[in-house]
């Protein structure tokens, strides 16, 4: 696959980031991450971790159209060539009992944790950040409590933004602009963000790329990069590093203006036919993301 060749409409970059998809669960904005995809051309993708929800998985089942395609899309792009590393997260860590055998699934690499060197020579390191949330390393009782309550916070996003959808109001997280306003949980992503420069400066990288807190940043903190990817539940957002080596936010539910509400029969539907005009779908690409999601479920149940 040559990365210079782009379909029409496509932007290059030599890197995209993404995290915090949540596959399996309603609040997942799945086809926005695939219409993104749609529009980039990379070298490598990351799936910095939380792309399968296994925590929601044991208690519910969401699996919709746009899931799938998804699967099916992030399949081609590694049979055809972009080098494409999983690194699960907290929600996917059923995936982290495969690490110590170093598998690569249908051209997809399982690690922990990478290194990326970026166009201009300068190294990060790319994980997930779980391991620096105090709350979900030592009180995982309270962890899954405050899964709930987003659960909740994102039931309401749902019913404000139908409401801002019908008078046509572009989507706004309600759950995100609450987050920041809490004092508490202000403090407590300070604390993740500064942790974090710490471990990538002990690791001898110039930056760290994470995600887990749903809050997309780029910063600073004491001569070290910090990015965050940011998640597509909420902000809808993907990291970027271009020709040059210069890393980029991309908000792209503020692009497609997209309300919350999950897309009508018909817009999938043209959806699927764009896909067709671009990159023509496998058969048996779609058997392997419908057997993988199947097996991602039943890892997830408890024994």
């Amino acid at each position: 696959m040559s990365f210079d060749t782009l379909l029409s409409g496509q932007t290059s970059y030599r890197a995209v980031f993404l995290s915090d998809i949540h596959l399996g669960t309603k609040g997942s904005r799945a086809a926005l991450v695939v219409d993104f995809l749609k529009t980039v051309n990379c070298e490598k993708l990351y799936l910095v971790g939380d792309i399968i929800d296994g925590w929601r998985l044991r208690r519910s089942w969401h699996w919709d159209e746009a899931h799938d395609e998804l699967l099916r899309m992030i399949l081609r792009l590694a049979r055809r060539g972009v080098e494409v590393i999983y690194i699960p997260g907290n929600h996917d860590e059923m995936f982290r009992a495969w690490l110590p055998m170093e598998l690569e699934i249908a051209s997809i690499r399982l690690c922990p944790k990478a290194e990326h060197i970026a166009a201009d020579g300068r190294r990060y390191l790319v994980i997930h950040g779980d391991e620096f949330d105090s709350v979900v390393r030592y009180a995982p009782v309270l962890a899954v409590l405050g899964d709930h309550a987003y659960t909740a916070a994102l039931t309401l996003n749902r019913w404000i933004n139908g409401a801002r959808r019908r008078l046509g109001l572009p989507y706004r997280s309600f759950s995100a602009w609450a987050k920041k306003r809490v004092k508490g949980a202000v403090k407590a992503i300070d604390r993740f963000e500064e942790a974090l420069a710490r471990e990538a400066r002990q690791c001898g990288a110039d930056g760290v790329i994470c995600g887990h807190i749903h809050n997309p940043e780029i910063r600073d903190i004491g001569g070290v990069t910090y990015m965050n990817t940011g998640d597509w539940v909420e902000s809808c957002t993907a990291l970027v590093e271009d020709r040059q080596g210069h890393f980029s936010l991309i908000d792209w539910s503020s692009h497609m203006r997209a309300s919350y509400g999950a897309p009508s029969a018909s817009s999938r539907s043209e959806s699927g036919r764009r896909a067709r005009g671009g990159l023509r779908p496998e058969p048996d690409m779609a058997q392997a993301a419908t057997v993988g999601a199947a097996a991602a479920r039943k890892a997830s149940l408890p024994a």
